[in-house]
């Protein structure tokens, strides 16, 4: 939004008139007819000043200079609404910007280059990554990719729960699946692991170890299978990954903290602070004083710490490292740790409300109005490289973050496997694709000469006018979703913009209205709309980046179904 200029003059003018110091707020009127810019500024300090709205609103008006803030006109509306329509001098030259900024456009420096760790995925080595994983990879990655388009320096991590239970209940898994493949009577034990990948590890032991083990060797058995099933499923996970286009920076091992002595170190320092006791054999931390709703066990009667112990050491391990900022994007069934965490990193000394959390809440997966759960991969859920297969990464990606990470996901299989505009996806990408084949088609480039002395005042037409507003608030939508964590707005933006795209390109259809076509006969014209169509392109390109969603130059238009 172009619209810093406005807000200055008018924060002097109310400065003069007594109105002390004010923050004036302008809006996208809902109807371009209104202005491209509109405040109820004089309608909100009535009561201050003394005086009636519109008063106030033809006073602002007389004082402010139209030429100094690039104003066609300021018009008084309704009980004292101030509508600003910029002049097309200014609004051409933002147009120009966006062309000459390219890769750069939307970027920002409010993170000053400061240090952010964002810790997403996270999944247990236990099994295949599900459909929750993947909505969390692609919000994780969307956040960090925000955060470093608005000036952070941004450290994307993972970590690994290659200790505690769920560890011991998969080694014991495989052990079972091992003893039935050889003949013996087994059962997966309770809260087990099953599917076609316990099989597969099965296996793989056998094919390195044999099929005949001593009972009085079964331990060592045990721990090797551990060891092959940990290194097997993180191996999955990490090409899943990479195919879904997510990358990490760091891999930290929740079991270094208990080799390196980290989970001894944390019991200790938090004796110190006097807020530990004990009860029942159990070792407690009060954090009912930061907040909780009850005291929390660090460490059972049974000498083995709870959840919440490496949780405290890992965040104190991220402070150390240098990390004062840090968003853990995780799972809604995560709420419940959250204060306690936070309860044992303030004992420790650390600031309330470290560290930040986005939750997510999981993904439901329908085909035509019916609900698809299992796989015989995963045994009870459909894995996220399933449905990867079945309708691509860019889709994948776009559906797990075009709704509110707080929200239900319903992710509907026919919509997605649909080529069509309906597809919110192909319709952005589509619409970025058309912008592309313009220049094809013309046979045209711009160079800097004629991007630097067209004559771009010539974009009077309504679609065109509120084309190159929607464009000129990318920027402020970066720094939005950025601040709030909220991809989803990237998402509501293209889409918006890309209907708006279409819009402008189809009304110069060059049999109904040739005159409003972008490859139009007169040259001037011609090159005004090229840049305009440069800037969409440029626009929708990084929004698209941003997603982690490739921006297609050409696109077919025809899918084969492939989900099985």
């Amino acid at each position: 939004m172009d619209d810093r200029t406005i807000q200055d003059g008018l924060e002097a003018v109310l400065k003069d008139m007594g109105a002390g110091a004010v923050t004036v707020k302008l809006d996208r009127p809902k109807d371009p007819k209104h202005g491209d810019f509109a405040t109820n500024v004089a309608l909100t300090l009535a009561a201050k000043l003394g005086r009636n709205p519109k008063e106030i609103a033809a006073d602002i008006v007389s004082r402010l200079s139209n030429s100094e803030l690039g104003l066609e006109s300021i018009e008084v509306a309704g009980p004292g609404f101030l509508n600003f329509r910029l002049a097309n001098e200014r609004l051409s030259s933002s147009l120009r910007g966006i062309v000459l900024q390219g890769r750069e456009y939307g970027k920002s420096s409010v993170g000053d280059e400061k240090a952010m760790m964002v810790e997403f995925v996270s999944a247990n080595p236990t099994g295949p990554l599900h459909l929750g994983h993947g909505r969390q990879a692609a919000l994780g990655d969307a956040i960090a990719s925000l955060l470093e388009w608005t000036g952070w320096t941004v450290s994307r991590e993972y970590y690994y729960n290659d200790a505690g239970t769920q560890i011991d209940r998969l080694a014991e898994s495989v052990w079972v699946r091992y003893q039935q493949d050889i003949g013996e009577q087994a059962e997966i034990p309770e809260g087990g692991y099953s599917g076609d990948y316990i099989s597969d590890i099965s296996r793989d032991y056998q094919e390195k170890y044999g099929k005949q083990i001593n009972k009085g060797e079964s331990a060592k058995a045990i721990e090797d299978m551990k060891e092959m099933a940990i290194a097997t499923i993180r191996s999955n996970q990490d090409s899943d990954l990479d195919n879904f286009g997510v990358q990490f920076d760091n891999y930290f091992l929740e079991s270094s903290l208990y080799t390196d002595g980290r989970i001894d170190s944390t019991v200790e320092s938090l004796r110190e602070t006097g807020k530990v006791y004990e009860h029942e054999g159990a070792v407690w931390l009060k954090t009912t004083d930061y907040g909780d709703q009850k005291d929390r066990v660090m460490v059972k009667n049974n000498g083995s710490p709870t959840y919440f112990l490496p949780d405290v050491a890992y965040h104190m391990d991220k402070w150390k490292r240098g990390f004062e900022s840090v968003i853990n994007v995780q799972g809604s069934d995560h709420h419940g740790t959250i204060d306690r965490v936070r309860a044992g990193l303030q004992a420790l000394g650390l600031p309330k409300g470290y560290p930040e959390y986005v939750l997510h809440q999981m993904v439901r997966l329908e085909r035509d109005g019916e609900e698809v759960k299992f796989s015989k991969r995963s045994g009870s859920y459909i894995t996220l490289r399933e449905l990867i297969r079945a309708v691509g990464v860019d889709v994948t990606r776009y559906f797990f973050q075009m709704r509110k990470a707080e929200g239900h996901l319903v992710f509907d299989l026919g919509l997605a496997l649909d080529r069509s505009d309906k597809n919110p996806v192909f319709k952005i990408q589509y619409a970025h694709a058309r912008m592309c084949s313009i220049f094809k088609k013309g046979d045209v480039t711009l160079d800097e000469e004629t991007l630097l002395n067209s004559d771009l005042s010539l974009l009077t037409h309504p679609r065109e006018r509120e084309l190159i507003n929607q464009l000129l608030d990318f920027p402020e939508i970066v720094d939005k979703a950025a601040e709030n964590r909220s991809p989803h707005l990237v998402c509501d933006y293209l889409e918006h913009t890309s209907g708006m795209v279409n819009s402008w390109y189809h009304s110069g259809n060059p049999n109904r209205n040739p005159e409003l076509a972008v490859l139009v006969e007169k040259i001037p014209v011609r090159y005004a709309r090229l840049i305009l169509a440069k800037a969409v392109r440029t626009v929708l390109g990084n929004g698209l980046k941003i997603l982690g969603i490739s921006a297609p130059e050409y696109m077919e238009r025809k899918l084969e179904d492939e989900l099985n």
